[in-house]
């Protein structure tokens, strides 16, 4: 598959995370065929701790992605470039798992291809896809079921606002 240069484009002009997701929805239908709507994104404090931290969670049967907020707030800080292509793998790998892909290791194949064939291999989403550890050393992925001790969520009130035209 040739990648989209719209896409590419899309995720460079990107301002927030939900100009993000919708390239992120736009990319999995066009690689695998497949979508899903009512998402809804919320940022929390999951920590930063040594020796890794978590970038994301989807809760199975939910309608919430959360997004740990500390690895957004030390990338606009020390590596703003990869801000816009952390958080579009971050939203496409639990937009995979709200697909109901469960499997860790499936869920990282299904990212690096719909990256890969959307973006581009050179892509910097795809490379983030391909191995996070370069751009954030120590990243723990969760085992299914995991859940926070405690969660304060912050919702984001722009985000999945274009599956909902019907509500005003």
């Amino acid at each position: 598959m040739v990648p989209n240069p719209r896409l590419v484009a899309k995720i460079e002009a990107a301002t927030n995370p939900a100009e993000l997701f919708e390239v992120v929805k736009r990319a999995v239908r066009q690689v695998m065929g497949r979508e899903r709507a009512g998402l809804m994104l919320a940022t929390a404090d999951l920590g930063n701790h040594p020796g890794g931290f978590l970038g994301a969670f989807h809760y199975m049967g939910s309608n919430y992605i959360v997004v740990n907020r500390n690895p957004l707030n030390r990338l606009r800080q020390d590596h703003p470039q990869w801000y816009n292509a952390y958080v579009f793998h971050v939203l496409l790998h639990e937009y995979i798992h709200s697909l109901g892909t469960m499997d860790e290791g499936r869920t990282r194949a299904l990212a690096e291809e719909v990256s890969r064939e959307a973006l581009g291999e050179g892509h910097l989403a795809t490379q983030m896809a391909r191995d996070i550890t370069p751009f954030m050393p120590g990243l723990v992925y969760p085992e299914v079921g995991w859940q926070p001790e405690s969660l304060v969520l912050d919702i984001d009130k722009s985000f999945g606002i274009g599956d909902t035209g019907y509500i005003q």
